[in-house]
């Protein structure tokens, strides 16, 4: 898929994140609350990218994750806006999903905040972690 392909696919604010690595604002995501069983995969490509067991609430506005699944993100040093983050992108597409902090709650001590536009769900249907 080209670049005028995924423009024409994604909404302005889909593109403007993804591609331009933009930032959703807090607390607005449609995927911030879902509990469905699945897979999230990118907006973009489809990859697989995390399991919706490794999901979990941070409390900071954005959909957080405490692993990624095996190969399918890449993660690029992000020195933007005066700061140090670690940024994930698909790998196989190169869109930017988030960044990634080393502040999460459970044993991989890995906190993937990830942009709601980003994401897509593969439900499970009709179940519910």
């Amino acid at each position: 898929m080209n670049e005028e392909e995924i423009k024409k696919k994604l909404t302005p604010e889909e593109y403007h994140v993804l591609r331009e690595k933009g930032t959703e604002a807090p607390f607005s995501g449609q995927l911030l609350h879902e509990t469905r069983e699945g897979v999230y995969t990118c907006k973009v490509c489809g990859n697989p990218l995390f399991p919706s067991t490794a999901k979990f609430d941070s409390g900071t506005g954005w959909p957080s994750f405490d692993q990624a699944l095996p190969a399918s993100t890449k993660l690029v040093h992000d020195q933007a806006y005066g700061m140090e983050r670690t940024e994930v992108v698909c790998a196989k597409c190169g869109s930017h999903l988030g960044h990634v902090f080393e502040d999460g709650p459970t044993n991989t001590g890995k906190r993937y905040c990830m942009n709601s536009v980003c994401l897509e769900l593969a439900a499970d249907e009709g179940k519910k972690k």
